[in-house]
Parts: C-alpha cells; sequence; structure tokens
C-alpha cells in the first residue's frame, strides 16, 4: 500500500470514475449488446461510481437508445474518442461536438496517446478541442503521457506539466468538475504495453495533482478526478485502488467484454472502500 499523506486521505471525497474506450471495435450490434447488458448491471450495480464507455462514432446513437431506454441506479455516460473543435466545415472524416450531442454524446476523449502519434494530434489542438468540447456541455477525458524516450531521459513530470498547462489553458476553474484527466503512459498503452508500476502511477498522479495546484489552488486540485490507463487488467486492479490519487481507470480491451468491465468496477470500488476504512 502506498504510503499517503492527509491530504491524500481526501481522495474518498472524490467519485471513483471507470471507462472503457473501445477504439476500432464493435459492429453495431455489439456495442448495443454490451450496453444492453451493462444497463441490465446498472440497476441494480452494489457501487458508487461513475462508469462510462466510448464506442466507435458509428455506434453512438443506437448505443445512446439503449442507454435511454430504461432507468438505472448508476448512469452509464456516452462518449466519444475524438472530436474536431469546430461546429462545422470542410473537414473531410472529422465529427464535430455538435454531432456527438445529436447522437446523444455526453462525454469525449480528448489527447489520447494514440490520436497524437498517429495523427499528429498537438497540445495546442487538445486545448482547442477541450474548450470547445466545455462550450458544448461535453464532459471530457483529458489523456496525458510521456513516451517511452521521454521515461528514459528522466523528464516525464516536466514532460507532463507541459501537457496539462496547455490542455487547461484558458479554461476556468468552474470547468474542472467536467473533466477527468487520464495518465496513460503510451509505453503501457496496447497489447504488447507493461503496466506502470505502483509507484510510478502514484508519484506521476501526485504530481499531476500538484500541478492542478499550481494552476488552479488546493481546493478545485483535490476535487478533480485523475485515473489511470495503460495495460490495466482485472488483477491489477486493487493495486491502483490503494493509491490516494488514483481515482479510477480508464481501460482498453481488458474492459471489452462486459462481464470483465463489471469485475474492474466492482473489484476497484471494493478496494477503494476498503482501503478508506483503514486509511
Amino acid at each position: 500500500m502506498i504510503a499517503s499523506s492527509p491530504n491524500e486521505i481526501r481522495f474518498a471525497q472524490r467519485r471513483p470514475w471507470l471507462g472503457t474506450s473501445w477504439k476500432m471495435n464493435k459492429t453495431v450490434a455489439e456495442a448495443m449488446e454490451y450496453a444492453r447488458l451493462l444497463a441490465v448491471w446498472a440497476q441494480t450495480a452494489p457501487v458508487e461510481a461513475s462508469i462510462a464507455i466510448l464506442p466507435p462514432f458509428t455506434a453512438l446513437a443506437r448505443v445512446a437508445e439503449v442507454l435511454q431506454g430504461g432507468v438505472t441506479r448508476i448512469p452509464v455516460q456516452l462518449g466519444a474518442q475524438n472530436m474536431h473543435w469546430e461546429d462545422a466545415g470542410p473537414f473531410t472524416g472529422e465529427i464535430s461536438p455538435v454531432m456527438l450531442r445529436d447522437a446523444g454524446a455526453n462525454l469525449v476523449e480528448i489527447g489520447h496517446f494514440e490520436r497524437r502519434t498517429a495523427f499528429g494530434e498537438t497540445d495546442i489542438t487538445v486545448n482547442h478541442k477541450l474548450r470547445s468540447a466545455l462550450r458544448h456541455n461535453l464532459s471530457v477525458v483529458l489523456c496525458v503521457g510521456e513516451d517511452e524516450s521521454t521515461r528514459d531521459f528522466g523528464v516525464v513530470q516536466e514532460f507532463l506539466s507541459i501537457q496539462l498547462k496547455i490542455a487547461l489553458h484558458e479554461v476556468p476553474a468552474s470547468a474542472l468538475s467536467d473533466i477527468v484527466v487520464a495518465y496513460e503512459p503510451g509505453w503501457a498503452i496496447g497489447s504488447q504495453g507493461s503496466s506502470a508500476s505502483a509507484e510510478q502511477v502514484s508519484t506521476v498522479h501526485r504530481h499531476l495533482r500538484s500541478t492542478l495546484v499550481g494552476l488552479y489552488g488546493v481546493d478545485h486540485a483535490t476535487a478533480t478526478r485523475i485515473v489511470y490507463g495503460g495495460s490495466v487488467t482485472c488483477e491489477g486492479v486493487s493495486t491502483y485502488a490503494s493509491i490516494p490519487d488514483v481515482d479510477g481507470l480508464f481501460v482498453g480491451r481488458a474492459a471489452w467484454e462486459v462481464s470483465d468491465f463489471v469485475r474492474i468496477i466492482e473489484a476497484f470500488c471494493a478496494a477503494r472502500a476498503g482501503y478508506h476504512r483503514t486509511a
């Protein structure tokens, strides 16, 4: 268990957030069935947490219909994996925030490592997208993370501070309640990745929260949720849940089966509750 300071114990005030991005996977039918099964579980879910699923664009509208079709004890947020910052225009192949809202999404992922490396996104475009999403009442999963060379050169904290500060440029403190910061180190993403150790995650999350303190003050920084993603497995959930500055998980392939996602949600919430009782 990671040692904690009195301020870190305040993590119990932050509602856990657990989400899964399906990347370029699942047909519309597969996505709808997943959403249906998750909604059934959410009707009587034995946890207190914020839950989110991020299907491909093609499935958003139909998944929204499934999620809106019944009352659940725990609402399931529906998110998109990317968006353009303009409302409309000559941007072939792009999706606007207006279109996301129209399709039923209330959340969007911005700045994922794969978007930055494979599609040339920058800290500046991440900032444009984030501010646009907030203007359209979309909650945001803001992804930050370093590559392997940045880690090897020992400049992870400086690198992440730059990512976070530029992403949040001109974003008011009042908007932080609609933002989840997701730390996803690039070297730990994907089937070939290896999860970051508890010590690594603890150090980085503490630094990210310290950066938020510098930007917005202690109260706002303490209330902001910071989650970990990067080759998360069902077996490693309790380790991350015991880290005071880890407020949830952003999971890829380990949560692409509903039963596995439910296991991860329940395991994280149980472990976190257990840690809080003993802290």
